[in-house]
Formats: structure tokens, sequence, C-alpha cells
């Protein structure tokens, strides 16, 4: 379409695809579908309408703001609908199955011993602080690039914005909660007794809850958090497209965001928010998706608004 780049074909065609979705396999576990399908139908014309205006205008502050900023305010949106699209396919949630992979791999369940071995409070709050850096590390190198360039932070915004809808996607079909499931800590989801079992502990040590990135980490999952996204780590798999932008624009600071990254990792399985195979399905799924989303990027793109 006329004025549309890369990142708005994108945004275009993973609204389409949720709604078809909606349209052809809504069934008793969504609620209000045919809200759902009104508001991404909304935000469908509102996006389109939202290119062809800067088109128009492209000396209007808001609307420049609104142009390169848009994919990053649908992020959270988009993200709380997968929780409630996520029974669509598969009648409970897939975390038996995922706990059993992990007891045939490990001979353990690695997100629950990792804590229990070492519930040391210095460490808990290096791990959860890593963890909790995953929304910095987005909006910082998004700021980063938006001060150093406008056609480098709109690749940035692009290619992360790709690799987050397809995440989505996959949350929408393949719903694993994580972890919490083990700690009764998933919108009341009860796991299979046997699965419980595989566990050591269902609680979680004394000596890291009164940690502040503990609770803020607590608090922040259980108001903003949908059931089921799990799988594959959209944590790691974002942060390691970040990186990749790091590397490629921001190379002073490319081997401390490494380091962070490395630890970020960890603490997914750590905090008991992940499987370990979350992880390494995050891994392949970010070195699939950044070049990928890289390539069509570049393929697709029709006009720089860098320099707009």
């Amino acid at each position: 379409m006329k004025n549309y780049t890369f990142i708005d074909y994108a945004t275009q065609a993973y609204i389409a695809v949720v709604a078809l979705l909606i349209l052809c396999f809504h069934n008793g576990s969504v609620s209000g579908w045919p809200w759902l399908l009104g508001a991404n139908a909304a935000w469908m014309v509102l996006v389109h309408l939202l290119v062809q205006a800067y088109a128009r205008h492209p000396s209007s502050r808001l609307l420049n703001f609104l142009r390169h900023f848009y994919p990053v305010i649908l992020y959270t949106p988009f993200y709380v609908e997968t929780g409630l699209l996520n029974r669509m396919f598969f009648k409970d949630y897939l975390d038996p199955t995922i706990a059993q992979w992990e007891q045939q791999l490990w001979g353990c369940q690695p997100s629950v011993l990792f804590m229990h071995k070492l519930p040391w409070l210095a460490l808990s709050e290096v791990f959860y602080a890593a963890y909790f850096s995953y929304y910095a590390i987005i909006v910082g190198i998004g700021i980063a690039l938006f001060v150093r360039s406008r056609q480098q932070f709109f690749h940035y915004v692009s290619v992360v914005s790709f690799v987050f809808y397809v995440c989505y996607l996959i949350y929408i079909v393949l719903p694993v909660i994580g972890t919490p499931a083990f700690f009764h800590d998933a919108g009341g989801y009860q796991l299979p007794a046997a699965t419980q079992q595989l566990a050591v502990t269902d609680t979680y040590p004394a000596s890291v809850q009164s940690g502040i990135f503990f609770q803020l980490m607590s608090w922040l999952y259980r108001v903003f958090e949908p059931p089921g996204a799990a799988f594959p780590s959209s944590h790691v798999v974002v942060t390691l497209c970040t990186l990749y932008f790091s590397f490629r624009y921001l190379r002073p600071i490319r081997y401390v965001h490494l380091v962070i990254a490395i630890l970020l990792c960890l603490a997914t399985v750590y905090c008991r928010y992940h499987f370990v195979v979350d992880v390494l399905a995050g891994m392949v799924t970010a070195a699939v998706l950044v070049p990928t989303g890289n390539w069509l990027y570049f393929k697709y793109q029709q006009r720089d608004l860098g320099k707009s």
C-alpha cells in the first residue's frame, strides 16, 4: 500500500491473522470474541490512518512521534490479548508436557532446583534485577538509537516488532505458563498431581522474598502478566534481538549488554519464570527470527522515515 514500510505490513498482517484466528477458531474460552474481533479491526484502521496522515503532514511532531513509536505502543495490548486467546487450540496449558521434557532431558526440574540450591539474597537480587532489565533494555536501546539516528531506530523497532509478533502468535497457539505453575502462581491453574510432584518444593525461600527486585517482579507478574506466554521465552528472544543492534550500531556498550543478556538468560531459570526448554527455544527462535526480520526489513522497506 502507498506509504507503507515493512513494519506497517508486518503489523497489519499480524492483526489480520489474529482476527482471522478469532473468527475461525473462537470457542467457549474466548469470552466476548466479537469485541476482540472489533478491536483488531479498529487497530487496523487506526494504523492505516496514522500512516496516511503522517505522509500528508510529515512536519507534525505528534504524527512523527506516533509514526515511529506506534508499534511499541501496541506491544502491551497485543501481549495481553494472547492471554485471552490461548485456549482456542488446546483445551489446557501444555506445562505438563514441557515439565516432562525437562525431566527427561535433565533428570530434574532445573528451574526449581537452581534457586533451591542457591537461596542467597544477594545472588537472587542480581538475577531478579537482570530479569527486570529486560524492560529497560528495550526502551534504552530504542532511545539511544532514536537520538543517534532515526533510520537506525526505525530499523530497530521494525525488527523487534516483527520478533514480538511471531512470539505472540506462538503464544496463542502453544500456551505454556512456565515454572510459576509449580508455585500456584498462574491465575488459578493447577498442575496435575503427577507433574506437581516433579518439583522438590512449591514455595520460595524466605531469604529471597525480602529482596526489592523480587517484590517488584512479583508485582509486575501479578498485575500485567497473562498466563500461557512462556514458550519460547520472549525475554530471551527479544533480549538477543536487542543485543544484535548493540553489536551493529552501539558498539561501545555491546559487551556490557552481552553480560546483562547472559545474566538475564540465567535469571529466567533461577527466578522460576521459565523452564530451561523455554530458554533454549528462545535462543533458537532468536537465531531464526532476527536474521529473517532483518532480511525482510531491507527487502520491503519502501521509504526512509529517518530522513522525512
